[in-house]
């Protein structure tokens, strides 16, 4: 008799696609990788589908995983939206900031800038949501949000946006790939070489195609993906070449090849608030950790290895 598909899997399911590795994906849940890897396979057994790819000793996400993947994740920011209106209801007279951040920024920066803030404002209840750029300017015009990181500016009079870890995109390979042997890549280099893109209607890459554009030249994109974490990791497994921010590399230095690009294309992610927000001496405070985070994150950047 076949099992019932249980929470338990498809939390593991999302944390591998959300957090790159299975190894990470496990210290995350605090259960052993083996662990990890039987609730992978009894998920792929219990649905009868090829959720991933074993490609070099890593899993790579295959269509239908992508599909289900989407699916949850649906299912699963409609559960924290209720968890967030019972924890307001509950904490109605504490002070509170509603914050929310794009998934290339909700690792290491968000993790450091809410931390810097809590240490100087204690007892502020903070509502981290990780959600697409548009949602986040959608939340703070409609006031659902204080604060939101997105990667391109909120055209809106009563939103203000600053820059933040401006940096050019870098060009990611696998370490294997011959156009390692180049200490910079042009977009000549990438005409017709296996591209992994991100979502063709993102900030990022309709700038990256205005660069192919310019140049006359068209990489055989072989996957699109929506998030940076992964893209690198799939780029990591040697399916394709990648242009990214630096800060998305982060603990993949090492397993991937990090080469300049130039021309250079500048990106930068945009530090947004409601001008006449309610919250504005937390405000100020949060948006001082998040400076302090990005200068720390910018300087590990600019540091050779």
């Amino acid at each position: 008799m076949a099992r019932r598909l249980n929470l338990r899997q498809v939390e593991a399911f999302k944390a591998v696609i959300e957090y790159g590795t299975v190894s990470r994906a496990a210290e995350m849940m605090n259960i052993s990788q083996p662990a990890m890897s039987k609730l992978i396979a009894h998920l792929e057994e219990d649905t009868a589908l090829q959720l991933f790819d074993r490609v070099k000793g890593r899993l790579v996400l295959t269509r239908r995983g992508m599909r289900l993947y989407e699916e949850i994740d649906r299912i699963f920011a409609g559960v924290r939206q209720v968890e967030n209106a019972v924890e307001a209801i509950r904490r109605d007279e504490q002070s509170r900031l509603l914050i929310g951040v794009m998934p290339a920024l909700s690792g290491a920066f968000i993790r450091e800038a809410t931390t810097r803030f809590l240490a100087r404002q204690p007892g502020v209840f903070c509502s981290v949501q990780s959600r697409s750029s548009q949602w986040i300017a959608d939340g703070l015009v409609t006031r659902k949000l204080d604060v939101g990181f997105t990667v391109s500016p909120i055209d809106n009079p009563y939103i203000v946006s600053e820059p933040l870890m401006a940096h050019p995109l870098v060009c990611i390979l696998p370490l294997d790939h011959p156009l390692t042997e180049k200490s910079v890549i042009t977009p000549r280099d990438l005409d017709g070489t296996a591209f992994i893109s991100f979502d063709p209607e993102s900030f990022t890459s309709r700038r990256i195609g205005q660069v192919f554009d310019a140049h006359g030249v068209a990489p055989e994109i072989v996957m699109v993906v929506s998030i940076s974490p992964t893209l690198c990791e799939f780029v990591a497994a040697g399916i394709g070449v990648s242009l990214v921010h630096p800060s998305a590399v982060g603990g993949l230095r090492g397993k991937v090849a990090i080469r300049g690009f130039e021309p250079a294309v500048q990106l930068d992610f945009q530090l947004c608030r409601i001008r006449d927000s309610r919250n504005a001496r937390l405000v100020d405070a949060f948006l001082d950790g998040a400076r302090e985070a990005a200068a720390e994150i910018s300087r590990t950047i600019l540091t050779p290895g």
